[in-house]
């Protein structure tokens, strides 16, 4: 899919995935705008950087990637995503890589992201972005396959 239709994409429906990719684009290319495009318009959305406070509203959201992009791009990266679906919102769990300039040269740095949309009368959209610090050992997941834990 192009970037003209991804921002379409994001901006008149699409899909969750789509507006995804928007967003880690517009992260990558510091633009604020279409970064802004994939979230909803809703009072109660959220952002929670890593290891930041809890951010409440599109103003708030807008000037906390203002912000940051004053510092350049952040080169983050879906490394792994799993998602959980219904039909009105979509859930996507995602292991970022995040890349960082250091004194000592670039370095890779990971987060544990969870990503909720909501399907509006707009299309998809972002409605909560939470991403938490990890290490490389995030890039394991932890699993108890075929035990019951009730």
């Amino acid at each position: 899919m192009t970037k003209t239709k991804q921002l379409a994409a994001a901006t008149i429906g699409g899909t969750s995935d789509d507006v995804e990719a928007v967003f880690y684009d517009a992260l990558q290319n510091a633009d604020l705008d279409k970064l802004m495009s994939c979230w909803g318009d809703d009072d109660d959305i959220v952002c929670i950087h890593p290891g930041g406070p809890r951010i409440v509203g599109l103003a708030a959201i807008r000037a906390s990637f203002e912000s940051m992009f004053v510092n350049g791009s952040i080169q983050a990266h879906p490394e792994r995503v799993i998602k959980i679906s219904s039909l009105t919102s979509e859930v996507h769990s995602v292991i970022e890589r995040v890349e960082v300039m250091l004194p000592d040269g670039p370095q890779k740095a990971y987060t544990s992201t969870t990503n909720v949309y909501q399907r509006t009368a707009q299309g998809w959209k972002l409605v909560i972005h939470h991403a938490s610090p990890g290490s490389p050992s995030e890039m394991k997941d932890l699993s108890l396959s075929n035990q019951v834990l009730h």
